[in-house]
């Protein structure tokens, strides 16, 4: 029976409870990217909202707006993953880290062979040379 799997992001129908092994993180899933990734950088150190728009800038080359930061901020404390002070300054709640460590064990699994993805979209080398030398 299919299930529905709320995590973070959106809503999402699940077929089993794990995949290759992993379970599937509790409230993280993959559709929910920025939230991992705002829950990664928050994991490096404790930070500001603008601090993690500037590391997402770095990542993507665009800096996202407040509109799109700050519900995913929203959205990680009423979860109860991240928490903030006075000063509005974040860091991961002991749930939070360990849903961080399943959405990156989930993650892993999924992307286990990035290096040889990489290689179906660069070009070969090899080729390259082989066909000049025919030309």
């Amino acid at each position: 029976m299919d299930e529905i799997y709320k995590g973070i992001g959106h809503p999402i129908v699940m077929k089993e409870s794990s995949c290759c092994g992993v379970d599937t993180p509790e409230r993280c899933d993959m559709r929910g990217f920025l939230s991992f990734l705002v829950l990664w950088i928050i994991s490096k150190g404790d930070v500001r909202g603008c601090e993690i728009s500037r590391e997402l800038e770095k990542r993507r080359g665009s800096r996202p707006s407040p509109g799109t930061i700050y519900p995913v901020l929203k959205e990680l404390k009423e979860k109860e993953l991240i928490r903030s002070d006075e000063h509005k300054i974040y860091t991961l709640t002991e749930k939070g880290e360990k849903e961080l460590v399943s959405a990156l064990r989930y993650f892993s699994q999924i992307f286990f062979d990035v290096e040889e993805m990489f290689k179906c979209c660069t070009p070969n080398q090899e080729s390259g040379k082989d066909q000049n030398k025919e030309e």
